[in-house]
């Protein structure tokens, strides 16, 4: 079975509010099918940051958010991942504020995961992101995951 990697996104469009933009909204609802329906074709993982995520803000949202995750293979934060990590921040242009977002990265690379999943499009899933990250990953000789958003990831009928 392929391994996706659940990024925080993931369970916080699952369990938020409604948002009042239409395409925020959208996301949501697609978020929310893929989990209902699409989940259950893969392994999916998660990492200690992402835990760490979920456990930030509203506390009923904590709640919702932990519970999504609750089953799900919590991969380790490693020496090799927060260096990599470190290299993707510089690669990638990621400021200090939104460091985590080049760990969930470095950690699917590390841990050879087939697909990140995210709706985060500035720092992860975006045109330039997954071009800069394919030549560096192949200069590297490191594995190179699909970095995707759930509507990318819907079966095709």
């Amino acid at each position: 079975m392929q391994k996706v990697y659940i990024e925080t996104t993931i369970p916080s469009y699952i369990v938020s509010k409604t948002s009042r933009d239409i395409v925020v909204a959208a996301q949501q609802e697609i978020t929310r099918e893929w989990w209902e329906s699409e989940r259950y074709l893969y392994d999916l993982f998660v990492s200690e940051a992402v835990v760490a995520e979920c456990s930030q803000g509203d506390e009923l949202l904590v709640g919702k958010r932990l519970e999504i995750i609750d089953d799900i293979a919590i991969l380790p934060i490693t020496e090799e991942s927060i260096k990599l990590s470190d290299e993707y921040c510089v690669l990638l242009g990621i400021p200090e504020k939104s460091r985590i977002d080049s760990l969930h990265l470095a950690l699917v690379v590390v841990h050879e995961i087939d697909y990140l999943l995210t709706w985060n499009c500035r720092h992860l899933a975006h045109g330039e992101v997954r071009l800069k990250v394919h030549y560096y990953n192949t200069s590297m000789s490191l594995f190179e995951p699909v970095i995707l958003t759930p509507l990318e990831l819907m079966r095709r009928y």
